[in-house]
């Protein structure tokens, strides 16, 4: 069932015109990109599936293209790829965003930035996001995969990244694939062994953030930096 089969007052588009795109619940916003269902379920359910399926939109857009493959209706490539199209598109805005303004002045907009680049890996990823003297985004590199620890994560290549990006400051990011945030004792002490390491090059580490999807630690946040 496409659009056109739905009641009036049931079409995302025309209640997108009519309201504005922030009156439209996920399943609706999704709705319009997917533009039709699959037999027996009409657009509206394919979208609300592919939520609940996959732990809603975050979930969504992090999913492998595979797993949305498995899901009838998705087989085909171009539903998939502008859902992967329009997670880019949200990850350059942000990143165009921390490029103008200090991490400071929006703490979440770091938060959702990082969550959309690692948040829903199925393994541990270290990035780190290198930051100007006015502390604004200068690129976001992922370094390492793998259990983090202080043998895994070397410190003479953050601070050799952070050499090449003259950087004047990092805020450092990691995912929890088990979905828990709370930092473990690896955690902190890495964050200290990165902190000692980069201050012998006068970097500063502002922040140490752990996410996985829906969720952020911020470990200055809790005076931990």
């Amino acid at each position: 069932m496409a659009f056109k089969d739905l009641p009036l007052d049931a079409r995302p588009r025309e209640k997108l015109i009519a309201r504005g795109a922030a009156a439209l619940a996920d399943a609706e916003l999704l709705a319009l990109l997917l533009r039709t269902g699959v037999a027996g379920k009409n657009v509206l359910q394919l979208a609300q599936q592919l939520l609940e399926r996959f732990g809603g939109l975050s979930g969504l857009l992090h999913t492998a293209p595979d797993d949305l493959k498995a899901v009838k209706g998705m087989g085909g490539s171009a539903k998939r790829s502008e859902l992967m199209a329009v997670l880019e598109l949200a990850r350059r805005a942000m990143g165009e965003r921390l490029k103008e303004r200090t991490v400071f002045d929006s703490p979440e907009s770091v938060k959702q930035y990082l969550q959309l680049h690692i948040g829903s890996r199925p393994h541990e990823v270290f990035a780190v996001l290198f930051l100007d003297v006015q502390h604004r985004l200068l690129t976001l590199e992922e370094l390492f995969r793998g259990t983090l620890t202080q043998t895994s994560v070397y410190p003479r290549e953050v601070v050799t990244r952070a050499l090449h990006h003259k950087a004047a400051a990092v805020v450092l990011a990691h995912n929890h694939p088990s979905g828990s945030i709370e930092p473990s004792r690896a955690d902190e002490s890495l964050t200290q062994t990165l902190r000692a390491a980069l201050a012998l090059v006068d970097v500063r580490v502002l922040d140490h953030v752990i996410v996985s999807p829906g969720q952020s630690f911020s470990m200055a946040e809790r005076g931990l930096i």
